[in-house]
């Protein structure tokens, strides 16, 4: 069976981030198939296209790193109805030069986690409209937003919550079958 690497990225730069620890409770749940890489965003410069004739070393190993991956796994918490600054940065670096858009055709899923009650409904559905324009095709269902998400953890940042575990790992079961679907 063909091993999938997967790019994992994280919208919330927050050392206690609920995304965070979804995104690690997520990955140690992955079916055998998908292998798991968590991507840094936090240090990438923001996109200035006067800067891409010699761009920042950073710019250059998101690129490598998207187009080295066979999947996307995005983790978003919502700020203001939409995904963090920084998620869309890296959106954007990652879709130029114009013609070389490093994200194009890659299978995704979405997870939006927050401690309210709309689950980051909003950044999830802006995230996909992003993701629509470079060419990402997004796991339609099952969609996951994940409220409450200050109840689902312990101390020390485990994934306590039963019934958002199995769901969590159905989740996964159905991003599996969209990468194999999906990948090239």
């Amino acid at each position: 069976m063909k091993k999938y690497k997967i790019a994992v990225i994280v919208g919330s730069l927050r050392k206690e981030s609920f995304n965070l620890k979804t995104a690690n409770a997520m990955m140690a749940m992955a079916p055998e198939s998908l292998s798991m890489e968590l991507l840094d965003i936090s240090g990438l410069p923001w996109f200035n296209e006067d800067l891409e004739e010699n761009p920042p070393k950073e710019w250059v190993d998101l690129r490598k790193e998207i187009k080295a991956a066979d999947g996307l796994l995005f983790f978003t918490p919502e700020y203001n109805r939409s995904v963090p600054g920084v998620l869309k940065n890296a959106i954007d670096v990652g879709s130029r030069p114009y013609g070389k858009n490093s994200w194009d055709g890659k299978p995704a899923a979405i997870v939006s986690v927050s401690i309210g009650a709309i689950s980051g409904f909003g950044a999830n559905h802006h995230l996909r409209q992003s993701l629509t324009f470079v060419n990402v095709p997004a796991m339609a269902q099952p969609e996951a937003y994940l409220g409450g998400a200050a109840d689902l953890f312990d101390d020390k940042g485990k994934l306590i919550n039963a019934s958002t575990k199995d769901f969590l790992k159905s989740f996964m079961g159905a991003f599996e079958k969209w990468v194999h679907t999906i990948a090239k």
